[in-house]
């Protein structure tokens, strides 16, 4: 049996932001074989100006994103859906090594196999310095 990750297409409101969370919770974990496994084998990215195709590269990606972007934290909001795909907003807020705290904000769409697996994510993302004082999303 193929691998499914419920919630499946094609979406509802209740479904879409249920696959919303599950995202968010993911990514909160800062553990990129975790994030890996709700995409397909092959699944492709365009993060930034970065392009990234399978689950190894998703992997190798995370791993030095995370290693940068320190203290990392998430928020995802539901945008809109259709059938089987799914765009969110999103605001993220990290810190350099040197102390820098950033507030990065985006976009997201979302194209699903139909066990549930994202087969295309792209990501619009810009980033705002920010002091530790203006952070609005605690650890």
């Amino acid at each position: 049996m193929p691998e499914q990750r419920p919630p499946l297409p094609p979406f509802t409101a209740e479904s879409a932001l249920q696959k919303v969370r599950a995202a968010e919770d993911a990514w909160n974990s800062r553990d990129p074989e975790r994030v890996s496994l709700g995409y397909t084998e092959d699944s492709e990215w365009r993060n930034r100006d970065v392009f990234v195709t399978g689950r190894a590269e998703i992997v190798e990606f995370l791993r030095a994103k995370w290693e940068r972007e320190l203290d990392y934290r998430l928020r995802k909001e539901l945008w809109a859906y259709t059938d089987h795909r799914i765009a969110v907003r999103f605001e993220y807020e990290w810190h350099t090594d040197q102390g820098q705290w950033y507030r990065s904000y985006g976009n997201e769409n979302w194209d699903f196999d139909e066990n549930g697996l994202m087969r295309r994510r792209y990501a619009s993302i810009n980033d705002l310095a920010i002091t530790a004082d203006e952070r609005r999303i605690s650890l």
